[in-house]
């Protein structure tokens, strides 16, 4: 047991779900992660794992199957998986949000029949949001969905979708409407559920996911495009049933998702320093361990307290959104705050390796090139400032 990134308060479900889940990364991700990573192959033996202890269900309420546990529950457990692979914590993080949004905005008939089979894994959620030329800017999409008669049909192209070739659900954001003079862009977008064939190319009528997206880091799970000519969505698998509520829908799912990638971050800065601590006492320099120099003491340091308070603020931000309060403000700040203190502890352990780091036979070469992705994943640091900005300004707005 790690004495970083202890959490207080904590049931005994919750510390039982969490043994598990850490023993099954020590046992059945870490000894493989590197070697798969390295093939960009798709982890499908640790996904199948996952899918047998639960973790798939893992927020679904009980009714419909799944095991009905807390965003903090499902947040640790997503550090405990990223530390032992980050790809493997993407493969479970679309899939979660789409099964969030199902549980706060589906209808009741779109939670009866998608919940039960999302819990069991037997349908994977992926969401996709992003367009080749918006970046950030989600008010600016243009993929459009127009009514015809008891069904939409979907036109437009997205990016950077998680899990575009392996999900069979994808909540996917479409322009339902004009834009009007003093209406917000976002008060005319809709959320559809649409369901597909798993795997590439021609998946179902009008929608095609093309090959995988080449990465620089976070291999083996599949990114892809997703295009849509013609693709015909029923007028039920809107999300919610009504049109033109998409936007807040997505905003929600994204919140959670930002807790998300907080974990993310904690857990692969703490494998990060579990590396860095445990080199710099195997390598001698000037006939002593290195761990022994100064210099790299202070560097263990920083890395210990980045990890301690990374982890405390996604704690928090878990918490806050578990108590049913708004944390638009806790989520951003731990998202921000562990995706920088990732990237930063990575680069100290990979200098704590020196020239070896550099080498693939050491698994904080992997690591060095998955933290990245972590900086613009759920929304960039600047977006992620500019929603802490103003939500400070409203708190401590003066009297004009």
């Amino acid at each position: 047991m790690s004495r970083l990134a202890q959490t207080e308060g904590l049931t005994d479900i919750q510390r039982e779900i969490l043994s598990t889940v850490r023993d099954f990364v020590d046992k059945e991700i870490l000894p493989v992660a590197t070697e798969l990573e390295h093939r960009d192959e798709y982890p499908t033996a640790i996904v199948e794992g996952l899918k047998e202890l639960g973790v798939f269900g893992l927020m679904i309420p009980e009714e419909y199957g799944g095991l009905g546990e807390s965003l903090l529950t499902y947040a640790l457990c997503v550090e405990e998986i990223a530390r032992g692979w980050m790809s493997v914590s993407g493969i479970i993080n679309t899939h979660f949000i789409v099964a969030y949004m199902l549980k706060q905005h589906g209808t009741e008939e779109q939670k009866e029949y998608f919940l039960p089979k999302m819990a069991l894994g037997e349908i994977r959620g992926a969401f996709s949001m992003s367009e080749p030329g918006l970046g950030s800017d989600v008010s600016a999409i243009t993929s459009k969905a127009v009514r015809d008669g008891d069904q939409y049909v979907l036109n437009g192209q997205k990016m950077w979708l998680t899990n575009g070739g392996s999900s069979t659900l994808v909540a996917v954001l479409c322009r339902t409407g004009e834009a009007q003079e003093g209406v917000a862009p976002h008060k005319a977008m809709t959320t559809f559920l649409v369901e597909k064939e798993p795997g590439f190319g021609d998946v179902r009528p009008g929608l095609t996911i093309p090959g995988k997206i080449e990465k620089m880091g976070y291999k083996g799970v599949d990114t892809t495009e997703l295009i849509m000519d013609g693709l015909r969505i029923p007028a039920d698998r809107v999300l919610g049933g009504a049109p033109n509520r998409g936007f807040y829908q997505m905003m929600d799912g994204v919140e959670v998702g930002r807790v998300n990638v907080a974990a993310r971050g904690c857990g692969v800065a703490r494998r990060a320093f579990e590396l860095g601590v445990a080199y710099a006492q195997q390598r001698h320099t000037f006939g002593k361990p290195i761990a022994q120099h100064q210099a790299i003491q202070f560097k263990l340091a920083e890395m210990g307290t980045k990890v301690e308070a990374a982890h405390a603020m996604m704690v928090n931000a878990a918490r806050k959104k578990d108590s049913g309060a708004r944390n638009d403000l806790e989520a951003g700040m731990a998202k921000y705050l562990a995706s920088e203190y990732c990237k930063e502890v990575v680069e100290d352990a990979f200098r704590i390796h020196g020239g070896y780091g550099f080498s693939k036979e050491y698994e904080i070469e992997r690591l060095y090139r998955e933290a990245p992705m972590l900086l613009i994943g759920e929304g960039t640091a600047e977006i992620q400032k500019m929603i802490i900005g103003r939500r400070l300004l409203e708190e401590y707005r003066t009297q004009d």
